[in-house]
């Protein structure tokens, strides 16, 4: 505590301004890019930074934008930044990896603005969000909020296992692109390989922190964020369904992981929402 009695700086779980109006600044063109994604996928090259085929690799993308939609508004208007810090590794490492699979496949891309757009984004993303999380790191107590629930151990343990599963995989589809085209349950070329990838990578990173933070308000944001993220992906397989090779044994596998990965999902935030709930209904009763 200050001499004033006011709370120190370390510690005060705070949002500073800045870091809230970059989430700000970083929304609407999520929502544009989404919008793009899902309702001209046959017009990427035209409208987006790249043409992108088949239709279902530009909503696989634009999935992990609707989740990011949701982050950067919780971002922006939460109380208490470590219920938001753990994704900020998952941005950096998301956007640093589409950078460099931009730079490896620039004669890819459209020369129109929107390439312009996601090359300025994608350059200088990564590095914001990660001198933001370096700044706002020492901002969390590290304590459980007044009105908390604890993550029980076999929960946090199996998450962690499947997004560090999940994370391993898309490092295979960054490293060697031309070995997940061929064997990937629609087709894919190297660079919509690599965006993939990274789109995997963003679940790996979230998950890891289950490891050393037990808080469920840690993770009530994050897991809303993916399982809006896992549901949009499960849509756009239906939208997309004339894509899949089902010769290949990838596609059932795919799709078998996404109806399991929505059950736990889902009943993971689930039993986030009616824990912190009560927590914080018990909390209203003692007072």
């Amino acid at each position: 505590m200050t001499s004033a009695g006011r709370p120190s700086k370390a510690g005060d779980d705070r949002i500073l301004p800045v870091t809230r109006w970059v989430a700000v600044f970083i929304i609407p063109f999520l929502v544009v890019a989404d919008v793009l994604l899902y309702a001209f996928p046959t017009r990427a090259g035209e409208l987006f930074a790249w043409a992108i085929a088949p239709p279902l690799s530009a909503y696989l993308l634009a999935s992990a934008y609707l989740g990011g939609v949701w982050f950067f508004l919780r971002v922006a208007t939460v109380r208490g930044w470590h219920r938001v810090r753990h994704g900020f590794p998952a941005i950096v490492l998301f956007a640093g990896a589409l950078l460099v699979a931009t730079l490896l496949h620039l004669d890819r891309f459209s020369h129109n603005l929107s390439f312009g757009v996601w090359l300025t984004l994608y350059a200088t993303t990564p590095f914001i969000i990660a001198v933001l999380a370096v700044v706002q790191a020492p901002r969390d107590p590290g304590i459980p909020d007044a009105a908390d629930a604890v993550i029980a151990g076999f929960a946090r343990i199996g998450l962690a296992l499947i997004g560090i599963s999940v994370f391993a995989f898309g490092a295979i589809m960054f490293a060697a692109p031309e070995f997940a085209v061929s064997f990937w349950a629609w087709k894919l070329t190297p660079l919509t390989s690599q965006v993939l990838g990274a789109v995997l990578s963003l679940t790996g990173v979230v998950n890891a922190a289950l490891l050393w933070d037990s808080r469920a308000s840690s993770f009530r944001i994050l897991f809303q964020a993916q399982l809006l993220s896992l549901s949009a992906i499960a849509l756009s397989l239906i939208a997309g369904r004339d894509d899949l090779l089902w010769d290949r044994p990838m596609t059932p596998i795919f799709i078998g992981v996404m109806v399991v990965g929505l059950g736990l999902y889902g009943g993971f935030v689930a039993w986030c929402e009616f824990s912190l709930r009560r927590a914080a209904a018990s909390r209203v009763t003692v007072a």
